[in-house]
């Protein structure tokens, strides 16, 4: 049968962690280069709805797209690498899949038959699979899905990748993403893990098109006919990933690999025109090649893992090479944070990033940052619980309220200066129920921010249940800490600046989820280049 849609499916082998996501991103990036329209979306395994209540050690950020999914942070890269919005259909889960169909059970959807893994679990998969190619926006979907082949949660997926290979015939293809290792004692690159791997698959009823191998070094012409040889695939559908130096880099490395020819020749398409991708180019060089350096220390209760804050990270990136200069990122525990030791640790910083977060965990030394940039006059931003920390410190010594805090810490606070959104109040289940996708903003004229995006209205992603709590805020505005931007249906602040400070801006939005390779973020940009100033 054929279709309009092509669909590519990236599995993984050997050990999770290989850059499925990246690989991924770069593919669609090329073909978009192309002229080929496509969207990237993720089959995660696990049995979460969705990663909303997951502990970023767990999984990492939680992405937030415009329609209020909370996501794996691979969609992050996705938008990161396309410059195109993500949605609610571009992630789905295990337990996502298994309530729809328990869900249609109980409403006898299915007639009194016996509900089981094959057909019922596999056709809402594959019906998932195609909600984005049946819209018709589309001329290719590439899918990757969580987690390595042989893990017990993968085999749903491994068998709807099966019958949608067999029901699309040449318009569906699978690539395999293995590790070939390097063993050190033996001096040479081992291609028997990717045997191992294929095999597996191949036990599944499903032969890959194309393998991409991860590898340390380069793969010789030798190891390729081999793996080839082993694995049934031509010889220049046998992909060398080499480690890169930035993720950026990997777009490139694949199209010098033709990776993206291999694709379009296996889904029958044309590969007329060659890829446009001067302005990728542009920003790699600008990348590599900074004028100056800044450095920034980034406050939260996650550092030890760096993907917890992905998004913000990239930003930095991003808004490091539209100033032409390199961001230092220092990363910083914020429980080691204290009145004693913020000179030591925040003193030779050029700007400082107050992450967002959730609980009482380090909210002292967020506090403290805050205090310590707003009396030394540092370029400030702080990003959700960021921005709400500056609120408290701000209350605290500034408005003379000790006790002033969030209800989300003190319940009973005297001074609840951030409390529960009303609609909020009600609500007892955790997952998907907060405030959750994109919000207008009205901006102040001549602020720090409409400087910053050179317009009045703007719309933000959110991802919070506490606010800033209205009650409080002539006082505040009184004392030099302004409402700069607002919500125009709720009148709700949503960005804190204080007047006398060169540039000190608290946002409730998360800004760095629309951070874009093509699209740098106008606040991290204008953050970098305050540091840059302050320098």
């Amino acid at each position: 049968m054929s279709n309009s849609t092509k669909y590519v499916f990236v599995t993984g082998g050997v050990t999770s962690s290989l850059g499925k996501g990246i690989i991924s991103a770069s593919l669609a990036k090329l073909l978009q280069a192309r002229g080929y329209s496509t969207t990237i979306q993720k089959l995660d395994p696990y049995i979460n709805i969705d990663p909303g209540t997951l502990n970023p050690y767990e999984h990492g950020e939680c992405f937030v797209t415009d329609d209020g999914a909370e996501t794996d942070l691979d969609l992050g890269h996705y938008e990161r690498f396309l410059n195109v919005p993500t949605s609610q259909a571009n992630n789905v889960t295990t337990g996502r899949i298994y309530q729809s169909v328990i869900d249609k059970e109980r409403r006898g959807a299915f007639l009194g038959k016996t509900v089981q893994v094959i057909p019922h679990i596999t056709d809402e998969i594959k019906e998932r699979i195609q909600i984005l190619g049946n819209k018709g926006d589309y001329d290719i979907v590439i899918t990757e899905i969580g987690g390595t082949v042989g893990d017990i949660e993968s085999l749903p997926y491994v068998e709807a990748v099966r019958q949608m290979k067999w029901e699309f015939d040449e318009d569906c293809i699978v690539i395999h993403l293995t590790l070939v290792p390097y063993l050190a004692a033996a001096g040479e690159l081992k291609t028997k893990p990717t045997q191992h791997s294929v095999k597996q698959l191949l036990e599944l009823g499903v032969q890959p098109d194309i393998l991409c191998c991860r590898t340390e070094h380069e793969l010789g012409l030798d190891l390729r006919r081999k793996i080839a040889k082993f694995c049934n695939v031509n010889m220049n559908a046998v992909i060398e990933s080499r480690d890169a130096s930035t993720i950026y880099d990997v777009p490139l490395l694949m199209q010098t690999e033709e990776l993206d020819k291999v694709v379009l020749e296996k889904l029958h398409l044309t590969t007329k025109s060659s890829p446009d991708l001067s302005s990728w180019k542009s920003f790699l060089k600008r990348l590599k090649e900074p004028k100056q350096e800044v450095s920034i220390g980034l406050i939260g209760k996650y550092v030890e893992l760096k993907d917890s804050y992905k998004s913000i990270s990239e930003s930095f990136i991003h808004g490091g090479v539209a100033n032409e200069v390199k961001v230092n990122v220092k990363w910083i525990h914020s429980e080691e944070i204290t009145s004693q030791t913020a000179e030591e640790l925040l003193g030779s910083l050029d700007g400082v990033l107050v992450a967002p977060g959730f609980g009482s965990r380090g909210i002292s030394g967020k506090i403290e940052t805050v205090r310590f940039a707003r009396e030394s006059k540092i370029p400030f931003l702080g990003i959700c619980l960021g921005m709400q920390c500056a609120v408290i410190e701000f209350a605290r010594n500034v408005l003379g309220l000790p006790e002033a805090h969030t209800t989300e810490i003190v319940d009973s606070c005297k001074s609840p200066v951030i409390s529960m959104m009303s609609e909020q109040k009600n609500i007892s289940n955790m997952g998907g129920t907060m405030r959750l996708g994109a919000y207008d903003c009205q901006l102040m004229t001549g602020s720090h921010v409409s400087n910053a995006y050179q317009k009045d209205k703007i719309s933000e992603r959110h991802r919070h249940r506490y606010e800033f709590n209205n009650d409080y805020l002539s006082q505040f505005e009184e004392n030099g800490m302004i409402a700069t931007g607002k919500n125009p249906n709720s009148g709700l602040v949503e960005v804190v600046e204080i007047a006398d400070h060169p540039w000190f801006v608290g946002a409730q939005f998360h800004p760095e989820y629309k951070s874009t390779v093509a699209n740098p973020h106008p606040l991290f940009v204008a953050f970098i280049r305050a540091a840059l100033k302050n320098k």
